[in-house]
């Protein structure tokens, strides 16, 4: 049996087993944290640019965009994808380096809306997106990620898994969506390493991927099922030969959506350790950042290559600016979207404090990512003191989550730039009942704040 086919084969048979309370509330959670990413990225470009240039396909159709606009489930897909991902506060799953939730629930919801699913197929879609999109991700491994946006290309399966479980299409169909969607994979990590609106992108054509793969699989457009591990496959064109084995090994009796990172910070997750650090060994020191004299930041190798912009002007490269986000938490506190308003950008103090950072590898935390994301932090400070911090996980990791309580937080914040108070606190008590709805009619229209 086919990679392909062994993964649809297990979604399938799934299909009729009882949703497990604890993995429907994890899936729950990822939602609530899709909403709070969409929202804080559904007013701003690209989302809004991708609006006007389909603007013939609004005003019609069964799917919706954040702010309620009709349209058809790709281009629903496409945009809510790209905005899910655009202010950088969707989740991850760490082994994977991969942001499932932009892609994944993108596509499902889209789809959920267009097909008048309830809430638990929704539900059911997501969970089953994550675990085919994580495994095949974890499987791909450091080795794809050195060139390849795995938002964009481990998205594509995600999408269409959960495309194909809300089509209830049948174990051949839904293999041939994923072999399908393998071919549309793509997202290359030099598209984010200069300032661009592509890396959004990337999350929102894996999901446009993912809903065309599947609608196509339903009227019968078939896929190369050996595509994942075959001679020139997609495991050896884009990564070193993964072991699929693995990657199967636990499918339903290990769940990935229960071990989701959710970010607490509002910018490149790779930037999270240092931060963390940061604003720890600052507090232990009872210090203020002007006491700072010299600042050493010890993290593993991609979080340099991804985040190392060095002198960053936009908001975009910002957010992938280590100097600038540990420079800017040190002098404010934290690293929410106020830091990328043009008066944080244009910070004079922030800015000399970045003078004061010097980054560099450690090969022992380097060897032990991704299934850990760990930096050292060191001070001088003025008055000759040194001191240091290992920081070995992030806020936010599955062993150092974010409760329930701070998603809430977290969404009422970030809705908040779009929408009303009660308009907000209304959607995110549908996405906390989310299993028991008849229908999704109560998370759109959103109104405007």
């Amino acid at each position: 049996m086919y990679v392909v086919e062994s993964f649809a084969r297990h979604v399938v048979d799934w299909r009729g087993r009882a949703l497990d309370p604890n993995v429907c509330h994890h899936a729950k959670r990822a939602v609530v944290d899709w909403y709070a990413a969409l929202l804080a990225g559904a007013a701003s470009a690209p989302a809004t640019l991708l609006e006007q240039a389909f603007a013939a396909e609004l005003g019609q159709g069964p799917s919706r965009l954040a702010l309620g606009q009709r349209t058809g489930p790709r281009l629903a897909a496409l945009i809510n994808g790209t905005a899910a991902h655009t202010a950088e506060v969707d989740d991850i799953y760490r082994e994977a380096i991969y942001h499932p939730g932009a892609p994944v629930i993108a596509a499902a919801l889209a789809v959920a809306q267009a097909e008048g699913a309830d809430g638990a197929a929704l539900l059911r879609a997501v969970i089953a997106g994550y675990e085919v999109s994580t495994r095949i991700g974890a499987a791909m491994g450091r080795a794809h990620y050195r060139y390849w946006h795995s938002t964009g290309t481990i998205g594509c399966f995600g999408a269409a898994a959960a495309a194909a479980e809300l089509l209830r299409l049948d174990a051949a169909r839904f293999a041939h969506a994923l072999a399908t969607v393998a071919t549309f994979a793509a997202g290359l990590q030099q598209a984010f390493r200069m300032d661009s609106m592509s890396k959004p992108l990337h999350a929102g054509r894996a999901a446009e991927a993912g809903v065309t793969a599947a609608y196509a699989a339903r009227h019968g457009v078939t896929g190369s099922l050996d595509v994942l591990e075959g001679e020139a496959g997609f495991g050896k064109a884009m990564g070193a030969g993964p072991d699929w084995t693995q990657a199967l090994s636990t499918l339903g009796s290990e769940f990935h959506i229960t071990r989701m990172t959710f970010k607490n910070h509002a910018c490149c997750g790779h930037t999270f350790a240092a931060i963390d650090g940061a604003l720890a060994l600052k507090a232990e020191l009872g210090i203020s950042a002007p006491e700072i004299e010299e600042i050493q930041v010890d993290t593993y190798g991609p979080a340099l290559e991804v985040a190392g912009c060095e002198a960053p002007v936009t908001p975009a490269q910002a957010r992938f600016s280590l100097k600038y986000v540990v420079a800017t938490a040190l002098m404010h506190g934290s690293v929410r979207l106020v830091a990328f308003q043009p008066d944080r950008l244009q910070d004079e103090a922030t800015r000399a404090l970045m003078q004061k950072i010097r980054l560099a590898v450690d090969p022992e935390l380097d060897a032990a990512f991704p299934r850990q994301r760990a930096a050292r932090v060191s001070f001088r400070l003025r008055d000759g003191r040194v001191a240091s911090r290992l920081q070995p996980t992030r806020k936010g990791d599955p062993d150092a989550p974010l409760t329930d309580e701070d998603l809430d937080q977290k969404f009422l914040e970030l809705a908040g730039a779009v929408l009303d108070v009660e308009a907000s606190r209304a959607l995110l008590q549908s996405l906390w009942r989310l299993e028991s709805m008849a229908t999704l009619d109560a998370l759109v229209p959103c109104r405007r704040a």
